[in-house]
């Protein structure tokens, strides 16, 4: 009579019987492969760079190649991303310039021989009024009698008119933007904005009312006596 006592891990049994012990294959167990030797382990060497196929190979002997190589492909991509960034840039700062009519009137020339003492004329320049005043000696002399200190934006007349009988000024008021009437508020020769009732002197500056600043003199120069060039 036969009985199995124990197996081990290659498949052999060990039976007893009519006091004899063999050991025999068990034919069952080479039905099953112990590893996958039947899987293809795929080979990426195509895509990996020449100087890293060997894995025996040092880092520090392909170190400067594959540093090289991604330095450069930064260096291409920091460059085109520069060049976006500056086109859009342009593009939009393009479309805030002024348009062609405007530019086209960008600096202007004016002939003062047509403006009488205690005059007044009114232009366009770059889309904004521009405002010529002839000033009286009576309008000169109250503008520089006034005490500065009690101005709210402290400015000489002398600062603001080099040319004494002469004012130029942007005609926008300063609070909302309206257009002030010439000659007219509580002031001689000044100007009054009728839509908050900002009143300015005959140089331009803020007397009363809710205005913060005084009235913006633009870039000019007088050419001659009588040639004024502003912008």
């Amino acid at each position: 009579m036969f009985r199995i006592l124990q197996s081990n891990a290659v498949g052999l049994f060990t039976i007893k019987g009519w006091n004899r012990i063999a050991a025999i294959p068990f034919p069952g167990d080479n039905l099953f492969k112990r590893s996958h030797t039947d899987i293809k382990v795929p080979n990426f060497d195509k895509y990996r760079r020449k100087s890293v196929i060997k894995p025996d190979i040092k880092t520090r002997e392909s170190e400067e190649e594959r540093k090289l190589f991604t330095s450069l492909l930064v260096g291409v991509t920091t460059l085109a991303t520069c060049y976006s960034v500056k086109s859009l840039v342009h593009f939009f700062v393009k479309s805030m310039a002024m348009s062609a009519d405007v530019q086209a009137l960008a600096q202007i020339e004016v002939e003062l021989n047509d403006i009488n003492e205690g005059g007044h004329s009114t232009l366009k320049w770059r889309g904004k009024p521009l405002f010529l005043k002839h000033r009286s000696p009576e309008e000169i002399k109250a503008c520089r009698e006034t005490d500065v200190s009690t101005l709210r934006d402290p400015e000489t007349d002398e600062e603001r008119c080099p040319k004494p009988e002469w004012l130029i000024v942007i005609g926008v008021c300063t609070h909302l933007g309206c257009i002030p009437i010439p000659n007219s508020g509580d002031y001689l020769g000044g100007y009054y904005c009728p839509c908050h009732g900002s009143h300015y002197d005959a140089a331009g500056r803020i007397r009363k009312g809710p205005a913060p600043t005084n009235m913006e003199i633009p870039e000019h120069v007088f050419k001659t006596e009588n040639l004024l060039v502003v912008g």
